[in-house]
Protein backbone atom coordinates (compact mmCIF):
# COMPACT_ATOMS: atom_id res chain seq x y z
CA UNK A 1 0.00 0.00 0.00
CA UNK A 2 1.65 3.65 -1.18
CA UNK A 3 2.50 6.13 1.38
CA UNK A 4 0.01 8.92 1.57
CA UNK A 5 1.50 11.90 0.38
CA UNK A 6 0.68 15.43 2.68
CA UNK A 7 -1.52 17.13 -0.16
CA UNK A 8 -3.76 14.14 0.06
CA UNK A 9 -3.95 14.48 3.73
CA UNK A 10 -4.79 18.03 3.45
CA UNK A 11 -7.76 17.25 1.50
CA UNK A 12 -9.01 14.41 3.59
CA UNK A 13 -8.59 16.78 6.54
CA UNK A 14 -10.48 19.36 4.20
CA UNK A 15 -13.54 17.47 3.57
CA UNK A 16 -13.72 16.03 7.08
CA UNK A 17 -13.79 20.02 8.63
CA UNK A 18 -16.05 20.59 5.76
CA UNK A 19 -18.26 17.94 6.73
CA UNK A 20 -18.66 18.90 10.12
CA UNK A 21 -19.28 22.34 9.97
CA UNK A 22 -22.18 21.37 7.70
CA UNK A 23 -23.03 18.70 10.14
CA UNK A 24 -22.83 21.17 13.65
CA UNK A 25 -24.04 24.15 14.86
CA UNK A 26 -22.38 24.20 18.07
CA UNK A 27 -18.76 24.06 18.74
CA UNK A 28 -16.28 24.46 21.47
CA UNK A 29 -13.04 26.04 21.12
CA UNK A 30 -11.24 24.25 23.76
CA UNK A 31 -7.30 25.15 24.62
CA UNK A 32 -5.27 21.65 24.61
CA UNK A 33 -2.37 23.03 26.12
CA UNK A 34 0.27 19.96 27.66
CA UNK A 35 -2.42 17.29 26.31
CA UNK A 36 -0.86 14.11 26.04
CA UNK A 37 -2.07 12.14 23.25
CA UNK A 38 -3.45 9.07 25.33
CA UNK A 39 -5.28 11.71 27.68
CA UNK A 40 -7.48 13.21 24.32
CA UNK A 41 -7.54 9.82 23.09
CA UNK A 42 -10.06 9.13 26.49
CA UNK A 43 -11.41 12.11 26.11
CA UNK A 44 -12.89 11.62 22.29
CA UNK A 45 -14.18 7.98 23.97
CA UNK A 46 -15.97 9.79 27.01
CA UNK A 47 -17.78 11.98 24.04
CA UNK A 48 -17.83 9.34 21.65
CA UNK A 49 -21.85 9.53 20.43
CA UNK A 50 -22.65 13.08 19.87
CA UNK A 51 -19.37 14.91 20.01
CA UNK A 52 -16.71 14.85 17.65
CA UNK A 53 -13.22 16.70 18.58
CA UNK A 54 -10.81 18.15 15.72
CA UNK A 55 -7.30 19.06 16.30
CA UNK A 56 -5.43 20.40 13.78
CA UNK A 57 -3.13 23.47 12.42
CA UNK A 58 -5.18 26.66 12.92
CA UNK A 59 -3.61 28.01 9.54
CA UNK A 60 -4.88 25.05 7.92
CA UNK A 61 -8.65 25.04 9.97
CA UNK A 62 -8.87 28.78 8.92
CA UNK A 63 -8.28 28.42 5.15
CA UNK A 64 -10.70 25.50 5.06
CA UNK A 65 -13.42 27.46 7.03
CA UNK A 66 -12.64 30.28 4.76
CA UNK A 67 -12.73 28.36 1.61
CA UNK A 68 -16.26 26.47 2.81
CA UNK A 69 -17.40 29.77 3.41
CA UNK A 70 -17.31 31.28 0.39
CA UNK A 71 -18.13 27.98 -1.18
CA UNK A 72 -21.68 27.49 0.78
CA UNK A 73 -22.53 31.71 1.11
CA UNK A 74 -22.68 31.04 4.91
CA UNK A 75 -20.68 33.81 6.38
CA UNK A 76 -21.54 32.81 10.32
CA UNK A 77 -18.49 30.53 9.59
CA UNK A 78 -16.79 33.29 9.57
CA UNK A 79 -16.91 33.71 13.12
CA UNK A 80 -14.86 31.04 13.89
CA UNK A 81 -11.77 32.24 12.61
CA UNK A 82 -11.04 34.80 15.15
CA UNK A 83 -11.18 31.95 17.86
CA UNK A 84 -8.41 30.29 16.08
CA UNK A 85 -5.52 31.36 18.59
CA UNK A 86 -2.82 29.07 20.14
CA UNK A 87 -3.12 25.57 21.09
CA UNK A 88 -6.87 24.90 20.04
CA UNK A 89 -9.13 22.55 19.04
CA UNK A 90 -12.91 22.38 17.99
CA UNK A 91 -15.32 19.88 20.22
CA UNK A 92 -18.07 19.65 17.59
CA UNK A 93 -21.49 18.41 19.46
CA UNK A 94 -25.42 18.16 19.16
CA UNK A 95 -25.39 17.88 22.35
CA UNK A 96 -25.91 20.12 25.92
CA UNK A 97 -23.06 22.29 25.47
CA UNK A 98 -23.07 22.71 29.59
CA UNK A 99 -22.92 18.67 29.79
CA UNK A 100 -20.47 18.60 26.83
CA UNK A 101 -17.74 20.91 29.03
CA UNK A 102 -18.59 19.20 32.28
CA UNK A 103 -17.48 16.12 30.78
CA UNK A 104 -14.31 17.36 29.24
CA UNK A 105 -13.46 19.04 32.33
CA UNK A 106 -13.77 15.35 34.10
CA UNK A 107 -10.89 14.42 32.15
CA UNK A 108 -7.63 16.17 33.54
CA UNK A 109 -4.43 14.93 34.59
CA UNK A 110 -2.35 15.87 37.67
CA UNK A 111 1.24 16.66 36.29
CA UNK A 112 4.68 17.66 37.89
CA UNK A 113 6.09 21.27 37.68
CA UNK A 114 8.42 21.37 35.03
CA UNK A 115 11.66 23.87 35.03
CA UNK A 116 10.73 26.83 33.10
CA UNK A 117 7.13 26.18 32.92
CA UNK A 118 4.57 28.88 33.51
CA UNK A 119 2.48 28.34 36.93
CA UNK A 120 -1.70 28.42 36.30
CA UNK A 121 -2.23 28.19 39.71
CA UNK A 122 -0.58 29.29 43.21
CA UNK A 123 1.85 26.55 44.82
CA UNK A 124 1.53 26.49 48.25
CA UNK A 125 3.41 23.67 50.33
CA UNK A 126 1.58 22.66 53.31
CA UNK A 127 3.22 22.41 56.63
CA UNK A 128 3.81 19.00 58.20
CA UNK A 129 6.49 15.97 58.29
CA UNK A 130 7.96 15.43 54.52
CA UNK A 131 9.90 12.20 55.37
CA UNK A 132 13.08 13.58 54.04
CA UNK A 133 16.13 12.98 56.30
CA UNK A 134 18.35 16.01 57.43
CA UNK A 135 20.55 15.58 55.15
CA UNK A 136 17.81 17.20 52.64
CA UNK A 137 17.43 20.33 54.42
CA UNK A 138 19.66 22.07 52.07
CA UNK A 139 16.73 22.30 49.57
CA UNK A 140 14.21 24.28 52.14
CA UNK A 141 17.11 26.52 53.27
CA UNK A 142 17.58 27.62 49.69
CA UNK A 143 14.13 28.74 49.15
CA UNK A 144 13.25 30.16 53.07
CA UNK A 145 11.62 27.31 54.04
CA UNK A 146 11.18 27.34 57.64
CA UNK A 147 11.52 23.59 58.85
CA UNK A 148 12.71 21.96 62.07
CA UNK A 149 13.82 18.16 62.74
CA UNK A 150 11.24 16.05 64.44
CA UNK A 151 12.07 12.47 64.94
CA UNK A 152 15.06 12.21 62.72
CA UNK A 153 13.57 13.43 59.44
CA UNK A 154 12.79 17.50 58.42
CA UNK A 155 9.09 18.77 59.22
CA UNK A 156 7.82 21.78 57.45
CA UNK A 157 6.65 24.35 60.70
CA UNK A 158 4.47 26.79 58.58
CA UNK A 159 2.85 26.49 54.76
CA UNK A 160 4.62 28.53 52.33
CA UNK A 161 3.22 30.00 48.88
CA UNK A 162 6.35 28.48 46.71
CA UNK A 163 5.18 29.53 43.06
CA UNK A 164 2.83 32.46 42.29
CA UNK A 165 0.49 32.02 39.60
CA UNK A 166 2.03 33.28 36.13
CA UNK A 167 5.83 32.87 37.37
CA UNK A 168 8.06 30.40 36.06
CA UNK A 169 9.06 27.04 38.06
CA UNK A 170 12.88 27.61 38.92
CA UNK A 171 14.82 24.46 38.99
CA UNK A 172 15.16 24.58 42.80
CA UNK A 173 11.13 24.66 43.26
CA UNK A 174 10.67 21.79 40.91
CA UNK A 175 13.02 19.26 42.65
CA UNK A 176 11.72 20.48 46.06
CA UNK A 177 8.38 19.21 44.56
CA UNK A 178 9.52 16.04 42.98
CA UNK A 179 11.13 15.54 46.69
CA UNK A 180 7.90 15.61 48.56
CA UNK A 181 5.80 13.66 45.54
CA UNK A 182 3.50 16.69 44.62
CA UNK A 183 2.12 17.49 41.22
CA UNK A 184 0.81 20.83 41.42
CA UNK A 185 -0.46 21.41 38.13
CA UNK A 186 -3.37 19.84 36.20
CA UNK A 187 -4.42 19.89 32.41
CA UNK A 188 -6.97 18.85 30.04
CA UNK A 189 -9.56 20.18 27.25
CA UNK A 190 -10.45 23.80 28.70
CA UNK A 191 -13.43 25.63 26.88
CA UNK A 192 -11.90 28.93 26.05
CA UNK A 193 -15.33 29.91 24.00
CA UNK A 194 -18.96 28.96 22.85
CA UNK A 195 -19.90 29.38 18.89
CA UNK A 196 -23.48 28.42 18.14
CA UNK A 197 -25.18 29.18 15.21
CA UNK A 198 -23.28 32.02 14.09
CA UNK A 199 -22.98 33.35 17.65
CA UNK A 200 -19.99 33.54 19.92
CA UNK A 201 -20.18 33.41 23.94
CA UNK A 202 -18.27 32.75 26.98
CA UNK A 203 -18.17 29.62 28.49
CA UNK A 204 -19.62 31.60 31.66
CA UNK A 205 -22.90 32.02 30.16
CA UNK A 206 -23.76 28.55 30.15
CA UNK A 207 -23.52 28.20 34.26
CA UNK A 208 -26.50 30.53 33.76
CA UNK A 209 -29.92 29.28 35.04
CA UNK A 210 -33.35 30.17 34.85
CA UNK A 211 -33.52 31.95 37.98
CA UNK A 212 -30.57 34.08 36.71
CA UNK A 213 -32.10 35.13 34.15
CA UNK A 214 -35.28 36.40 35.28
CA UNK A 215 -33.23 38.59 37.99
CA UNK A 216 -31.21 40.13 35.23
CA UNK A 217 -34.08 40.72 33.10
CA UNK A 218 -35.71 42.22 36.42
CA UNK A 219 -32.78 44.70 36.61
CA UNK A 220 -32.58 45.46 33.19
CA UNK A 221 -36.54 46.74 33.21
CA UNK A 222 -36.07 48.16 36.14
CA UNK A 223 -33.29 50.61 35.03
CA UNK A 224 -35.34 51.12 32.07
CA UNK A 225 -38.17 52.39 34.24
CA UNK A 226 -36.27 54.15 36.25
CA UNK A 227 -34.18 56.25 33.52
CA UNK A 228 -37.95 56.81 31.75
CA UNK A 229 -39.11 58.27 34.75
CA UNK A 230 -36.58 60.46 35.63
CA UNK A 231 -36.78 62.24 31.76
CA UNK A 232 -40.61 61.36 31.53
CA UNK A 233 -40.39 59.33 28.38
CA UNK A 234 -43.08 56.98 28.30
CA UNK A 235 -42.06 53.08 27.62
CA UNK A 236 -44.41 49.81 28.57
CA UNK A 237 -42.19 49.18 31.62
CA UNK A 238 -43.33 53.45 32.62
CA UNK A 239 -46.23 53.83 31.64
CA UNK A 240 -48.07 52.05 34.80
CA UNK A 241 -45.90 54.49 37.39
CA UNK A 242 -46.86 57.40 35.03
CA UNK A 243 -50.42 56.45 35.16
CA UNK A 244 -50.34 56.32 38.81
CA UNK A 245 -48.68 59.19 39.32
CA UNK A 246 -51.04 61.51 36.90
CA UNK A 247 -54.06 59.83 38.42
CA UNK A 248 -52.42 61.01 42.23
CA UNK A 249 -51.67 64.26 40.65
CA UNK A 250 -55.28 64.75 39.16
CA UNK A 251 -56.99 63.33 43.12
CA UNK A 252 -54.51 66.06 44.56
CA UNK A 253 -56.03 68.93 42.43
CA UNK A 254 -59.33 67.82 43.25
CA UNK A 255 -59.16 67.84 46.75
CA UNK A 256 -57.91 71.00 47.06
CA UNK A 257 -60.07 72.55 44.76
CA UNK A 258 -64.35 72.53 43.67
CA UNK A 259 -63.31 70.22 40.76
CA UNK A 260 -64.36 66.33 40.94
CA UNK A 261 -64.64 62.66 39.49
CA UNK A 262 -66.64 59.87 41.02
CA UNK A 263 -62.98 58.43 42.66
CA UNK A 264 -62.32 61.89 44.27
CA UNK A 265 -65.60 62.22 45.63
CA UNK A 266 -64.94 59.21 48.05
CA UNK A 267 -61.83 60.76 49.18
CA UNK A 268 -63.55 63.95 50.07
CA UNK A 269 -66.35 61.56 51.41
CA UNK A 270 -64.03 60.26 53.75
CA UNK A 271 -61.71 63.29 54.65
CA UNK A 272 -65.31 65.93 55.39
CA UNK A 273 -66.14 62.62 57.96
CA UNK A 274 -62.77 61.16 59.64
CA UNK A 275 -64.98 58.81 61.97
CA UNK A 276 -65.07 56.74 58.57
CA UNK A 277 -61.87 55.43 58.54
CA UNK A 278 -62.56 53.87 61.90
CA UNK A 279 -65.15 51.53 59.91
CA UNK A 280 -62.93 50.79 57.27
CA UNK A 281 -59.79 49.87 59.36
CA UNK A 282 -58.94 46.40 60.19
CA UNK A 283 -58.01 47.21 64.04
CA UNK A 284 -61.84 48.08 64.57
CA UNK A 285 -63.10 44.79 64.00
CA UNK A 286 -60.90 42.94 66.75
CA UNK A 287 -63.05 43.72 70.21
CA UNK A 288 -59.72 44.50 72.43
CA UNK A 289 -58.11 46.91 70.37
CA UNK A 290 -61.11 49.23 69.51
CA UNK A 291 -60.66 51.96 72.51
CA UNK A 292 -56.88 51.94 71.26
CA UNK A 293 -58.41 52.17 67.47
CA UNK A 294 -60.71 55.36 68.88
CA UNK A 295 -57.77 57.65 70.22
CA UNK A 296 -55.83 58.50 66.67
CA UNK A 297 -59.55 59.14 65.52
CA UNK A 298 -60.17 62.15 67.60
CA UNK A 299 -56.90 63.40 67.02
CA UNK A 300 -57.45 63.29 62.96
CA UNK A 301 -60.30 66.07 63.53
CA UNK A 302 -58.42 68.57 63.79
CA UNK A 303 -56.41 68.62 61.06
CA UNK A 304 -58.35 65.98 58.51
CA UNK A 305 -56.38 66.72 55.08
CA UNK A 306 -53.04 66.12 56.05
CA UNK A 307 -53.55 62.88 58.13
CA UNK A 308 -56.03 60.95 56.07
CA UNK A 309 -54.04 61.77 52.81
CA UNK A 310 -51.35 59.14 54.28
CA UNK A 311 -54.01 56.45 55.60
CA UNK A 312 -55.77 56.38 51.81
CA UNK A 313 -52.02 55.27 51.04
CA UNK A 314 -52.15 58.73 48.40
CA UNK A 315 -49.16 60.96 48.62
CA UNK A 316 -51.64 64.01 46.78
CA UNK A 317 -48.33 66.29 46.07
CA UNK A 318 -45.97 63.47 44.71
Amino acid sequence: MGKVSKADKKIAYDHKLCQLLDDYTQVLVAAADNVGSNQLQNIRQGLRGDSVILMGKNTMMKRSIRMHSEKTGNKAYLNLIPLLVGNVGLIFTKGDLKEVREEVAKYKVGAPARVGLVAPVDVVVPPGNTGLDPSQTSFFQVLNIPTKINKGTVEIITPVELIKKGDKVGSSEAALLAKLGIRPFSYGLVVLTVYENGSVFSPEVLDLTEDDLIEKFALGVSMVTSLALAILYPTIAAAPHMLINGYKNALAIAVETDYSFPLADKVKEYLADPSKFAVAAPAAASGGDAPAAAAPVEEKKEEPADESDDDLGFSLFD
